[in-house]
């Protein structure tokens, strides 16, 4: 047995062989222990022991890009161990073939290092959502899905860099200094794209409108879902879904229903010529104190806005407040709609329209 061990391959021997098969196989065996243990270390630093529920969604985040960190880890440890075989010693491209294998393995191992960092900041933002939704101010839970966005881009371009670093053998330094020619190059060529994300920074510290609020565009109107780097998600009245650019979101005007003290309708009516003073006034003041009755109102102005030789024009506008629905502010305007048809029948008024006729004469 001792001598078949001892048996060379490939320039290693049978036992060098088994010894890492044995090593990766404990640790195929061994993940989900040992990164259940370094989860809950890493937990302590994030969250609280005494919060079961968060731990819980904390394991579930973490520990799989853990167990692929901790089997891939132990495997370049193990096989680093053995000797490269000469027989593979080859080049490709002025590269050999063990430093390609050396680039690949430390390029995965900085890839999955950066999962588990991105897994730990989607945690941390889960808490900090959970404590923003017991304050008042809707705007810290935009600030925590606006930041946990950027930070992932910041740790991805970390990673970018380190696998430069460690795969590549690039000095970084100089590799900085080569990006940022590159870099104002790329700006110039999607100034589009920087400007968005500049503006995603102005709506942020601005706070012209928040997650949830209802907007209303040139072209466009619906509630907000989402506030990202380049574009703001928004879902119509229509229940369609929309990117609108950051960039126009910020130099365009954005009217946020949302901050409206109240609800406005409007409603203008042409009185034909032919009414008379007392039925208009009689008219004019029915509609005022049926808007005074109507508790859901809250401010309303009626009034005989203009007359001429064609119509009589009266204005009615009212208020209603900000807690009612569209659905019931809808509705508290079909029957008030309906109301003034009613008062302008029983005053005995018609529309202008309703009285134009058209006379054809010929000579």
């Amino acid at each position: 047995m001792e001598k078949i061990l001892q048996q060379d391959f490939l320039g290693n021997t049978i036992g060098s062989y088994l010894a890492v098969l044995a090593s990766i196989l404990l640790a195929l065996f061994c993940k989900r222990l040992v990164s259940k243990y370094f989860a809950t270390l890493l937990y302590k630093l994030v969250g609280k022991k005494t919060d079961a529920i968060r731990r819980k969604s904390f394991l579930e985040l973490v520990v799989q890009p853990l167990d692929v960190f901790l089997v891939l880890l132990v495997s370049l440890i193990a096989v680093d161990k053995l000797t490269f075989p000469k027989s593979l010693d080859f080049s490709i491209y002025h590269i050999t073939f063990k430093q390609l294998l050396d680039s690949i393995a430390n390029g995965t191992l900085i890839a999955v290092f950066i999962w588990l960092c991105i897994r730990v900041i989607d945690f941390v933002a889960i808490i900090l959502e959970e404590k923003a939704n017991h304050t008042i101010d809707p705007s810290d839970n935009q600030l925590i899905v606006f930041f946990k966005d950027f930070f992932k881009v910041i740790l991805v371009i970390i990673g970018i860099l380190m696998i430069f670093r460690f795969s590549f053998n690039k000095d970084v330094s100089n590799l900085l200094t080569g990006l940022s020619i590159v870099g104002a190059a790329i700006a110039l060529a999607t100034r589009e794209s920087m400007e968005n994300l500049i503006a995603s920074f102005i709506i942020f510290f601005d706070k012209p409108f928040m997650t949830g609020d209802l907007v209303k565009g040139n072209t466009f109107t619906g509630n907000v879902e989402k506030i990202g780097l380049r574009s703001t998600r928004i879902r119509t009245l229509e229940k369609t879904y929309i990117s609108v650019p950051n960039k126009q979101m910020v130099d365009t005007i954005i009217d946020n229903v949302s901050l409206r003290t109240q609800r406005k309708a409007e409603v203008r009516l042409e009185i034909s010529v032919q009414a008379k003073s007392d039925q208009l006034l009689s008219f004019l003041e029915s509609i005022r104190q049926m808007l005074k009755e109507n508790q859901t109102i809250e401010v309303s102005s009626v009034f005989l806005s203009d007359t001429g030789k064609n119509a009589h024009l009266i204005a009615i506008d009212y208020f209603a407040g900000m807690q009612m629905t569209i659905e019931e502010f809808n509705s508290l305007r079909e029957r008030i709609n309906l109301s003034i048809i009613k008062k302008m029948e029983e005053s005995g008024l018609e529309l202008a329209s309703a009285n134009m006729d058209v006379v054809i004469s010929q000579q």
